[in-house]
């Protein structure tokens, strides 16, 4: 696991003016890299690392000169559509440029004349997703969310057998994952209504949101070469947030014997930037499992697990209406929750995922599963928050919701802070509803 460095200096301070800003979610102690061009225009898409309002092109910068050794190789492999080859290098090439850039960007540095050439404005920028993405798997990593909507539908028993021995997951869709902006047509698929004797083919009237932490692969493993816990994190190169749509009513027909199939598949969301495991060292709290519950078995835990294991992300949701949009009201705040409350962490997902030989590749992408706490408002989806829809949710300009509605804009917002460490954010992760396709 990433340890602290010069880089987390809480009192560094950066010559661009934006990233020293209170609440900025991307400070010099930040530095996430993402994949952009200017906005509207034919450019190829490259590697940026967000800085305060600005961009820094990365591509641009290795070219002027501006990194040397190790660094100047990592950034080399950041000026294509993708930062899969970069994600490849490994802790030691992220840690490399991650500490150049630190040091090139503070307040003080030699070589400003030339990066304010290489700086684009984040408001004159758009984004691809950051890498090419082969697999995605998607865990079920907060009891909280299991035992929510295993109580809707189990009341009596709403956690099956396996959910405290092993971390769960399925192989979801990577073709239809978009970035942060992206919008969809409503889903259409089977639904079998309450009472019927047989399905009826339609538009999803119970479309979801789930507030999720997307975790990207660095380096691989190859196939038959589990990955031990103790490993697990330097295969990790950063997280982002996650917006896994959900048609509830199509996963309600068709999710037994085999699980989620079209219900998820039509979209899922990313935010346009990843932050680094290195950035979050500083967020790192105690990982911990009731003692009543049975402990993971050895090859999914470790004292640096049990020590550091998990991290402490605030999330947030929220909507924003298009009746809010129309008459300039601002978005509601459907919940706040935190990474912390994840009854599996990330190292244990990596060491699961591979024990059985399976390979990870750079760029494969992890899903947390939706991540709701312990307590009122802290749930990760509408269907906790209006309890399977009977309660639809107020959101204070007059309208409810239970579901989704065409129009609706879902934004996931998540960052980091503690005492003597600087606020640390991801940015926003923005989805909009369309209705369905003609």
């Amino acid at each position: 696991m990433s340890t602290l460095n010069e880089t987390h200096d809480a009192t560094l301070k950066s010559w661009v003016e934006s990233a020293n800003a209170e609440g900025s979610d991307f400070p010099i102690q930040n530095l996430p890299f993402g994949v952009f061009r200017r906005k509207g225009s034919h450019e190829a898409f490259r590697g940026g690392v967000a800085i305060g309002a600005e961009i820094l092109d990365l591509g641009a910068a290795h070219r002027a000169g501006l990194f040397s050794g190790e660094a100047a190789a990592a950034a080399a492999n950041c000026s294509g559509a993708a930062l899969n080859t970069f994600m490849a290098m490994g802790p030691s090439a992220w840690a490399a440029l991650r500490l150049a850039l630190s040091r090139a960007l503070r307040a003080g540095a030699t070589h400003t004349d030339k990066l304010r050439g290489c700086l684009v404005p984040q408001a004159q920028a758009e984004h691809a997703v950051p890498a090419e993405i082969g697999d995605y798997t998607d865990f079920f990593a907060s009891i909280h969310h299991a035992t929510n909507v295993g109580k809707l539908f189990r009341p009596d028993s709403p956690l099956l057998p396996n959910y405290k021995w092993v971390p769960i997951g399925y192989h979801g869709r990577g073709s239809s994952i978009g970035v942060s902006g992206q919008s969809f047509p409503r889903p259409r698929g089977q639904k079998m209504p309450p009472g019927a004797s047989e399905p009826v083919f339609g538009p999803s009237k119970r479309l979801d949101y789930e507030l999720e932490i997307g975790i990207y692969i660095g380096v691989g493993n190859a196939l038959g070469h589990p990955i031990p816990i103790a490993e697990a994190e330097r295969h990790v190169f950063g997280l982002g947030l996650l917006n896994d749509w959900s048609a509830r009513d199509i996963q309600a027909w068709e999710y037994q014997p085999l699980g989620p199939f079209l219900a998820k598949s039509f979209a899922t969301t990313l935010s346009p930037w990843i932050v680094t495991l290195e950035a979050l060292a500083p967020y790192r709290v105690a990982w911990t499992r009731p003692a009543g519950d049975p402990q993971p078995l050895p090859y999914l835990d470790s004292p640096e697990t049990r020590a550091r294991g998990a991290l402490d992300v605030q999330l947030e949701t929220w909507l924003e209406t298009a009746q809010m949009r129309a008459s300039g009201a601002l978005p509601a705040r459907l919940s706040h929750s935190s990474m912390k409350h994840a009854y599996w962490t990330i190292g244990q997902m990596v060491a699961h995922h591979t024990v059985n030989g399976c390979n990870l590749q750079p760029g494969d992408l992890f899903g947390s599963g939706t991540l709701s706490g312990p307590t009122a408002g802290e749930e990760g989806s509408l269907l906790e928050l209006s309890v399977g829809g009977k309660q639809p949710v107020a959101l204070g300009n007059g309208e409810t919701r239970a579901f989704l509605e065409d129009g609706d804009c879902v934004i996931l917002r998540a960052w980091c802070e503690r005492g003597g460490c600087a606020r640390i954010g991801f940015g926003d992760c923005r989805g909009t509803v369309g209705p369905p396709a003609s």
